[in-house]
């Protein structure tokens, strides 16, 4: 090998054991490290059996969140005093959060806080530690001292393939390759003008420090500034870190967990119905068309009362009807002019003696009857029905239309009482019902509901049972589908808990979120039972004194 190419060699060489490993297409290195390391601000915590606090510092300020400890609810307008490194200082109240001037959270180190807090009749003390972390520095991290000494150590040891692999190098025009070229030829000329003076070793020697320091140099790695954000989040251990700004905006609710005994309680489903004493139906007795009273036809929700009249039905008679109806008025025409013949001969008859009085009153009975029946049948065509409300109520149903054919037995009106509806129920159970039962009103509360009878097992085997809905604005609909929960003379021990508060897991499990530190939420499984229309009893996976989450928990559980 010529001796010119020796320190060209040693540069490549170096450079190649200096440069990182680098995947490119083709080639894997492992898992990637983030671009950007993302940690919470420095934050302080404490907690007491009054309110939980927790102070994070940033911009030479702390940001105070003041909290109920059993409720999690946002204390504002209290007063925060804080004894701190550079004395005491009182925090200033901006809604629902305080701040307060720190310069001393910019010093690296722990700080003792002690905060007294003092809210109505309320006053507690509160301590906590701020630890402020050195700032990352800008570190250079070389690579190459071995690299070099292997680089000279071979330099005259070039295997075939790592030619080939410069050689593809080369022509993919590959940037990193390039740009430590020419670190490498930069190198290597200041080794040849000291080629030119000294001896061929020295000059080799000199080519791979020079490399090594500019490869070094070249791939330094410099630490990046950590970005302070604080982001709600689920741990790798499934706990959910939410900061106290998510809390708020989520309105994150809690409540200790207290065991108690209750009674048992069983779900049913329900129907909601019309109290049949405070329903009726306006329907029609003969077929006819249907015309608006004075005033127009009641609409849907309208207020009606006993007696007023909702619609008119105009009879309306086919043809064979019509026929049969001449046919009979021609009939009745002939019996009519017979029997007043008859009566008026009977009149001279009984002038003279010749015809009893007696036989004189038939004749003339008989034709008032006949009269009477010819006037009703003249009656059917030209009389019409006036349908009136039965009971005093609201339109819950209508079927009116001006000109609408309704054939008889229509219903055109049902006229309900909406504060006083009833609930029928199916049991599929063998329990007794108790007295007390409930369904949702789909807000969070129960709606109470009074026993009004049960019947016996039909052929599916279920009882049906009636409830009357206690209060007049439940705001329930008729016919809507609810689920009763009645209670039974059994007990059991349990936690109870808002309905909302147990979710539905990943893997189906029934969960609830435990309040394990100010910002941390743990999922539990829990086992659970039917308790009234707002809430569930707990049975297991819950300890008593736990603060469970009654209100965001559905919300938490989205948080990834």
């Amino acid at each position: 090998m010529p001796p010119f190419l020796l320190p060209l060699l040693a540069v490549l060489i170096t450079v190649f054991a200096n440069a990182p490993a680098v995947a490119h297409e083709g080639h894997v290195h492992g898992d990637e490290p983030p671009p950007v390391n993302v940690q919470t601000a420095p934050r302080a915590t404490a907690a007491s059996a009054l309110f939980e606090l927790v102070a994070v510092a940033g911009g030479g300020a702390l940001t105070i969140y003041l909290d109920r400890f059993e409720t999690n609810e946002p204390v504002a307008a209290a007063s925060i005093d804080v004894e701190t490194p550079d004395g005491p200082a009182t925090a200033i109240a901006q809604g629902d959060t305080y701040t307060l001037d720190a310069p001393w959270s910019r010093i690296a180190g722990s700080h003792e806080l002690l905060f007294t807090v003092s809210s109505g009749d309320d006053i507690d003390f509160l301590t906590g530690t701020l630890t402020i972390s050195e700032p990352p520095a800008s570190a250079v991290a070389p690579q190459g001292g071995v690299g070099a000494l292997i680089g000279v150590a071979f330099a005259q040891e070039i295997s075939e393939v790592m030619a080939t692999d410069i050689t593809e190098r080369l022509r993919r025009n590959d940037p990193e390759f390039l740009a430590v070229g020419a670190l490498g030829f930069l190198a290597g000329a200041a080794a040849m003008a000291l080629l030119r003076r000294r001896r061929l070793a020295a000059g080799v020697a000199a080519t791979a420090v020079l490399v090594a320091f500019a490869g070094s140099f070249a791939f330094a790695q410099t630490a990046s500034a950590p970005v302070v954000r604080d982001v709600s989040q689920r741990l790798p251990d499934g706990r959910v870190f939410a900061p106290k700004p998510a809390q708020r905006i989520l309105a994150i609710r809690t409540e200790p967990a207290t065991e108690a005994n209750h009674r048992r309680s069983i779900e049913m489903p329900g129907r909601v119905i019309p109290d049949p004493n405070a329903s009726g139906f306006v329907q029609t007795a003969v077929g006819g068309r249907l015309s608006a009273p004075q005033g127009g036809f009641p609409t849907l929700g309208a207020k009606v009362t006993a007696g007023e009249v909702l619609a008119i039905v105009e009879p309306s008679l086919a043809a064979i009807d019509r026929s049969s109806i001449r046919q009979a008025q021609g009939e009745l025409d002939q019996e009519i002019a017979i029997a007043e013949r008859q009566a008026e001969r009977f009149r001279k008859l009984g002038a003279s003696g010749a015809v009893s009085q007696t036989q004189l009153d038939e004749a003339e009975i008989n034709l008032a009857g006949l009269r009477e029946r010819r006037v009703a049948l003249d009656d059917v065509k030209l009389g019409s029905e006036k349908l009136v409300a039965p009971i005093s109520g609201v339109i819950a149903s209508a079927n009116a239309a001006q000109g609408l054919i309704a054939e008889s037995n229509t219903v055109v009106f049902h006229i309900i009482d909406p504060a006083r509806l009833w609930i029928e129920a199916i049991s599929y159970s063998g329990d007794a019902v108790a007295e007390a039962a409930s369904v949702s009103d789909g807000k969070g509360g129960a709606i109470p509901l009074g026993f009004a009878g049960a019947g016996f097992a039909d052929g599916n085997q279920a009882q049906p049972v009636l409830f009357r809905i206690e209060g007049g604005d439940s705001k329930l609909r008729l016919g809507q589908m609810v689920t009763v929960v009645a209670s039974t003379s059994a007990a059991t021990t349990g936690m109870a808990a808002p309905r909302d508060a147990v979710i539905r897991g990943t893997n189906g499990e029934n969960i609830v979120f435990v309040h394990t530190a100010p910002e941390l939420f743990e999922p539990r499984a829990v086992r659970t039972e039917p308790l009234d229309g707002a809430r569930v009893l707990i049975v297991a996976g819950v300890a008593p004194g736990e603060r469970m989450v009654t209100q965001g928990a559905e919300l938490l559980n989205q948080l990834r």
